[in-house]
């Protein structure tokens, strides 16, 4: 896998496994949804390691369970809403501790990580390790189910992945001096690289439908429009041009991987569309504020301070997180994360295509 060698910071992470509990008894047209990613799809996950990128406390969570989960919304992520349309229950953190049963599935995501290794390194589960507990998985079910019933489960199985964000921030955020050695589409280029490395990983082991989002302006979002000199509203250009090769890229290597990979199928949804209308039209979907966030502190809420346990112990929080694109000043309402899920679910193929995920639960 492609990796910035020694240019970022190094640090030591260890992770404990689960037990779990496989049932020997499938319904022919079962299937799972199994999750990588970042704190865009992370459900808990980093409440059990040694980091700061968590949410287990107020007022993440305030709005539909009620209580901090360890989600970085006010409620429900993407992958929540799309087990709730699957007839799936919520898919458990991995290192949620107990047994769990995992013929419905497994979410591996770690907010802050990202596809290079080095990207929050020692903070987070990155998205190596991430496979390594997805095998881990795989062989169990192979244990108890026996090779042909696993592979034809696994083959079944839906694979959300969204990762990339913070290895395109953090260089920015931090004093990282990696673009000094590398070019962006150099870059880019290691990021996909890795991705690309896991998903044929995850194919090897009968994983055959996988389901992406592009990424949007993210130069935009509160986080990184408040590092803007001057506070203009404008939004952190770099990034933006980060995003776009990236996307470009990804769409480049999953047509590749569809041709060169026995049934590979795969799931876009264009993120970049959606934000873009958002933007021109907030209320069209509902919103009342696209530009600052429900909770955070500083310009546009921008400052990661919701909570108060990230080193900035004051903060604001709106009263109404519905009115709000943002939840905090790098993660979206719960509402915002239901209209995106809805989309990846059932939209048309120029929203999501080639296939949406309501089609690959239906193969």
């Amino acid at each position: 896998m492609a990796s910035l060698r020694l240019f970022l910071c190094f640090f030591l992470f260890t992770a404990s496994s689960v037990n779990i509990v496989c049932s020997r008894s499938l319904q022919k047209d079962h299937i799972a949804l199994f999750v990588f990613g970042d704190s865009v799809y992370d459900p808990g996950n980093n409440n059990y390691i040694d980091t700061i990128a968590r949410a287990n406390y107020y007022p993440y969570g305030e709005t539909f369970f009620k209580y901090p989960t360890g989600r970085f919304s006010d409620g429900r992520l993407i992958p929540d809403f799309i087990a709730e349309y699957a007839n799936l229950p919520l898919i458990p953190p991995y290192l949620q501790p107990g047994n769990h049963e995992v013929t419905t599935g497994v979410n591996f995501a770690s907010a802050g990580a990202g596809a290079l290794s080095e990207t929050n390194q020692g903070f987070v589960i990155d998205l190596k390790t991430q496979l390594s507990y997805f095998k881990k998985v795989a062989k169990q079910l192979r244990q108890e189910l026996g090779d042909a019933e696993a592979m034809a489960f696994l083959s079944k199985a839906v694979y959300l992945i969204n990762i990339g964000s913070n290895d395109y921030v953090l260089p920015f955020t931090s004093n990282s001096t990696v673009f000094q050695y590398f070019s962006k589409q150099q870059y880019v280029g290691m990021v996909i690289g890795n991705l690309t490395e896991t998903i044929k990983e995850i194919h090897m082991e009968g994983g055959r439908k996988f389901g992406f989002r592009n990424f949007g302006s993210m130069g935009c979002i509160p986080l990184l429009k408040a590092l803007v000199p001057g506070n203009t509203g404008s939004c952190f250009e770099q990034v933006n041009e980060l995003a776009k090769l990236h996307n470009a890229a990804l769409t480049e290597a999953l047509e590749e991987m569809e041709i060169k990979l026995v049934q590979f199928k795969y799931s876009m949804h264009h993120l970049n569309i959606y934000l873009s209308e958002l933007t021109k039209n907030p209320g069209r979907f509902g919103f009342k504020e696209v530009n600052k966030a429900c909770c955070g502190s500083g310009p546009y809420r921008g400052i990661s301070s919701c909570g108060g346990r990230r080193g900035v112990t004051e903060y604001e929080l709106c009263s109404d997180p519905t009115q709000y694109f943002y939840f905090d000043s790098s993660h979206v309402s719960e509402k915002a994360n239901k209209q995106i899920a809805q989309l990846m679910w059932s939209g048309p193929p120029n929203i999501t295509g080639p296939y949406n995920l309501k089609a690959f639960f239906q193969l």
